[in-house]
């Protein structure tokens, strides 16, 4: 059965068997592994939702979600990811739901707090982008980060029209035999 070391990720150690089997087992092996499937995968199209106002971390899944609901006038059951940091700013909690149940994770730094936290101004929520969060989980400075533009759906009508001038104006230029 195939095994996994440390230093070289997955090895056979099952030469006795047909390779036929030991394919198998080491192809349905990968399947689950978390590397290459990932449980929370944070996409551009993700809503992501940070409380700017810490939370008590002695809250569960059940306290969190009815905190969205009732403070932050937010439906914790829509897919969005709401960002939670401890009073001390040295710890995260992520909270989402995908769709059969909820996903709690905890981030808490080896060293030091949070470098950066939205300002509880207006609004008691703030919006960020996945490459932001990403920054964020790392004790970075998401509103310092420099990334490329966000991808945008193209809008279909204006798409095809600018291709029809492109297409004519390709055809205009060209000689005809």
């Amino acid at each position: 059965m195939p095994a996994i070391t440390r230093t070289t990720g997955w090895r056979t150690t099952d030469d006795h068997l047909s390779g036929a089997r030991s394919e198998r087992t080491l192809h349905a092996l990968l399947e689950l592994s978390p590397v290459l499937n990932p449980m929370i995968q944070l996409v551009p199209q993700l809503k992501i939702l940070l409380a700017c106002e810490p939370v008590d971390f002695r809250k569960g899944i059940d306290s969190l979600a009815a905190l969205c609901k009732l403070q932050l006038k937010e439906d914790p059951f829509t897919g969005a990811m709401f960002v939670f940091r401890n009073r001390t700013g040295t710890a995260l909690k992520l909270l989402v739901y995908d769709g059969q149940g909820f996903w709690l994770c905890l981030r808490r730094f080896s060293q030091g707090k949070l470098r950066w936290w939205p300002k509880a101004a207006d609004t008691p929520l703030h919006s960020l982008e996945a490459q932001q969060l990403s920054v964020l989980l790392y004790n970075g400075l998401p509103d310092r980060a420099d990334f490329a533009e966000a991808w945008r759906k193209v809008d279909s009508a204006a798409f095809h029209q600018a291709a029809r001038a492109s297409a004519s104006a390709a055809s205009a230029g060209s000689p005809r035999a």
